[in-house]
């Protein structure tokens, strides 16, 4: 063991700090409560009420407003700046600290920690997020139908509790990677609308590139492309196959054989119906309950048909599904469904437009993606005073 740290029931951390239960971080005088049982109807003047969606940076999301005469009952879960919030209920552990301002009350499954004066809102508020508390959330966590973890668990489970002003370095160090994930978040968000709406305008013909005019004309998709299922199934997969699988799923699996070697558009007939599009170019095999789009006629370009499908075939799909025990699509609803389409130098334009604004919002994730996983492992380097952002205190 290093120097300077000692075992515990949690694992090896810093000698100068305590493994204590929640409650002890907790202000003495304001016990930790769930919140209002019985909200009642949403009412214009009413008393906000914070539910589990609005967590995590999201109490300016619209909130229901409660009875002031219902909420009356349950003034000891009212809520002040600088609580902590935890759900217990449903969804368990997500994390909230309520912001400067805020005037209300919580929801039955939310629970209220109000930190005690030498504890740090935002420190307690990432140990609950993190481990090894985390860890001891999920274990306590009890139910099949729907997930609880009590009040009474909740008060005792382990914490880990450094000297306050490594409290508030480790806090601080953490809100300055939530602060990028939220703006990466923020950003996405932003190129996502500008997309939706880009592809909205420029796939109607609404909005024209420059250079391009002229009329638009209406085709059946069958009269552009080739459409039929695969034929494997999900034993098929291989975890590390040479080649692209695509199933009834988002997640694209992996095979060893290929069956077709082309561009091509895959769309799920069961599980998301109208949601999933794949594009690929390249050596490939299909499930069975998955269309194959390919062999794409001389006037249509397949990446453009892609976006036209993924802004316009879901609706068509739902209308269209055959219901049974899962719903399905068959092969007349793909062949019969109409496409208007410019001419092929304008589509390819189009096509390259919206491409760009794949590749930004794509780029903008990977990066969401590794901030997240830095933020993961500082969680577990900080949490645990593997790593210390300020000197030992010697006693």
């Amino acid at each position: 063991m290093k120097p300077g740290y000692k075992q515990t029931e949690v694992g090896v951390i810093p000698e100068d700090w305590e493994v204590v239960p929640i409650e002890s971080l907790c202000d003495p005088n304001a016990p930790i409560r769930y919140g209002i049982v019985q909200v009642g109807r949403n009412v214009v003047g009413g008393v906000p009420v914070v539910a589990i969606k609005h967590l995590d940076g999201r109490f300016g999301d619209e909130l229901h407003l409660c009875d002031s005469r219902i909420e009356s009952g349950y003034a000891r879960s009212r809520v002040q700046a600088g609580d902590v919030l935890v759900s217990i209920k449903g969804t368990i552990g997500r994390v909230g600290v309520v912001p400067s301002g805020f005037v209300g009350n919580i929801s039955r499954d939310l629970a209220r920690l109000r930190p005690s004066r030498n504890t740090s809102a935002e420190y307690l508020a990432q140990q609950l997020s993190g481990p090894p508390t985390r860890a001891s959330v999920e274990a306590a966590t009890v139910g099949t139908t729907r997930l609880e973890l009590s009040i009474a668990t909740l008060r005792k489970l382990p914490a880990l509790c450094p000297p306050p002003n490594e409290q508030r370095a480790i806090a601080e160090a953490l809100s300055d990677a939530d602060a990028l994930i939220e703006s990466l978040e923020s950003l996405i968000a932003k190129k996502q609308q500008i997309k939706q709406g880009a592809m909205q305008e420029l796939l109607t013909g609404k909005r024209r590139l420059p250079g391009f005019s002229g009329e638009w004309e209406q085709k059946r998709l069958g009269e552009l492309a080739h459409v039929q299922t695969g034929s494997k199934n999900n034993q098929d997969k291989i975890d590390d196959g040479r080649y692209p699988f695509f199933v009834r799923s988002q997640y694209v699996e992996k095979i060893n054989s290929y069956a077709y070697d082309c561009e091509a558009i895959l769309i799920p007939g069961e599980g998301g119906i109208g949601s999933i599009f794949h594009y690929i170019f390249g050596r490939f095999d299909v499930h069975q309950r998955v269309y194959a789009i390919t062999q794409f006629g001389s006037e249509v370009s397949g990446r453009f048909l892609y976006f036209y499908l993924r802004q316009f075939f879901g609706s068509h799909a739902l209308e269209n599904s055959v219901k049974a025990t899962v719903d399905s699509l068959r092969l007349p609803t793909f062949v019969n469904f109409q496409v208007v389409l410019p001419v092929l130098a304008e589509q390819r334009a189009i096509a390259a437009v919206l491409s760009d604004l794949d590749s930004e919002v794509e780029a903008l994730e990977t990066k969401l993606h590794k901030a997240r996983a830095i933020k993961q492992g500082m969680m577990q380097e900080l949490l645990t005073g593997r790593t210390r952002l300020v000197p030992a205190e010697v006693s």
